[in-house]
């Protein structure tokens, strides 16, 4: 398009550019919110920004960019709520704590980063690391590196000797008395100051250990270990800050607690009852329930050597409960938001935990609202998790139909986050 302008007798000509759309043709798309597949439609994007989802090939622009995605399923970009991107299972991992420095971690995060986004995730909820994990976070919004959006806790809060207390099983003179500024809480005071230690380095969400773990070094996984008022006093200042709060918990009693109290999600949910989940009915809390890092951290346990014999004893046997606990409080009608706890397994590989939802009764069109509607409101990011006019434009698409064939989840041939074209044509 030309302009002609004219200022005190000289005329200029302007040629204006007309913006680039892309036009992304679907042999059939996920419609996440009905739960259901749409034939041959159009998804127009501009930037970073979907502008509209037509029915049928649209014809494009001569200057517009065409996607041909006709013998693709295609859906919105993936959503894990569960992952932790500094790390990955191996049996160095214990050592590595003390012969890695910061910079070790980082660079390690960024090839997890993308081989994530890569697999279908356009955003991840990180649960908790060492703080380079917000470091990270920054990098890839600043477009230094290529990875998924990340929602990052920082991290996570436990209290003394608790899951996430740093320094469990060290020896005496290593082990110190870390605080609220390293994560580690006791009382109500603790707890205010460790929210308000995240908000200071850049958290986006607050994550503690309601119980005890699997992979901690510490004898108990599941006893309960904040009281109902510490969690309550977290959940408080979290508000005050803008945050949600997630909630490790593999015993009962802990989730009780954290649900009563008024946490967002429970993580894991392994020994859940059904008191708890009729809670979690009453109070819309999610759950988040990593069916594939309690299946990976059990088979590890039986390989020698892989674990320390007090990870070990734990990992046998609460790896095998979750799936079960899993199909119950669906069967219930207890939310469900899909997580995976990447890096208790190899990154990369979180499609299979669509498997193993399905494996447990939950039809394959509902497992990808989980990760998609469901995903997103837990996070609150209301940009996310479908595709519709005026959501950013994160669309990925699988070679086949998750239909008739689930494993075509772990077959990822394009992945566009913000508009960006990261993977495919």
């Amino acid at each position: 398009m030309k302009k002609l302008f004219c200022l005190i007798g000289l005329c200029i000509t302007f040629i204006g550019v007309t913006a680039q759309k892309t036009f992304i043709y679907c042999g059939q798309l996920v419609d996440v919110k009905n739960q259901q597949m749409l034939k041959e439609m159009t998804i127009v994007t501009d930037g970073a920004k979907i502008v509209r989802v037509d029915k049928g090939y649209t014809k494009a622009a001569e200057s517009d960019k065409i996607i041909d995605l006709k013998k693709s399923t295609v859906m919105p970009g993936l959503i894990d709520m569960h992952v932790h991107m500094e790390s990955e299972t191996g049996p160095a991992n214990y050592l590595n704590g003390f012969t890695w420095n910061a910079g070790d971690y980082a660079f390690q995060s960024v090839v997890f980063a993308q081989k994530t986004l890569m697999s279908g995730f356009t955003s991840v909820r990180d649960l908790g690391g060492s703080g380079v994990n917000i470091s990270l976070r920054n990098a890839i919004n600043k477009e230094w590196i290529i990875g998924p959006r990340v929602y990052t806790a920082g991290k996570s809060l436990a209290t003394t000797g608790g899951h996430a207390d740093p320094t469990n099983n060290y020896r005496k003179d290593l082990m110190g008395d870390p605080g609220p500024k390293e994560g580690v809480v006791n009382g109500v005071e603790d707890c205010a100051k460790a929210v308000r230690q995240r908000y200071k380095e850049g958290s986006d969400l607050i994550k503690i250990t309601a119980t005890g773990g699997v992979l901690s070094m510490a004898k108990d996984g599941s006893g309960a270990q904040f009281t109902e008022e510490e969690i309550k006093a977290i959940v408080s200042t979290a508000k005050d800050y803008g945050f949600k709060v997630a909630a490790h918990a593999h015993g009962a009693e802990g989730m009780k607690r954290a649900v009563m109290a008024g946490v967002n999600s429970i993580e894991h949910g392994t020994y859940m009852s059904e008191e708890v989940m009729d809670l979690m009915k009453q109070k819309g809390t999610y759950l988040v329930p990593t069916i594939i890092a309690g299946k990976s951290s059990a088979d590890s346990a039986k390989k020698p050597g892989y674990y320390p014999e007090i990870v070990k004893a734990k990992a046998l046997v609460v790896g095998n409960f979750i799936q079960a606990t899993f199909a119950k409080a669906y069967q219930r009608g207890v939310k469900i938001a899909f997580g995976t706890d990447a890096g208790v397994y190899a990154h990369g590989k979180n499609w299979i935990e669509f498997v193993y939802m399905t494996e447990a009764g939950m039809p394959i069109l509902e497992a990808i609202k989980t990760a998609t509607v469901n995903a997103a409101d837990l996070i609150g990011d209301d940009r996310l998790g479908s595709i519709e006019k005026d959501k950013l434009a994160d669309i990925i698409a699988v070679d086949g139909d998750p239909v008739k064939d689930i494993t075509s989840m772990g077959r990822v041939i394009f992945v566009m986050k913000n508009g960006v074209v990261y993977k495919g044509n």
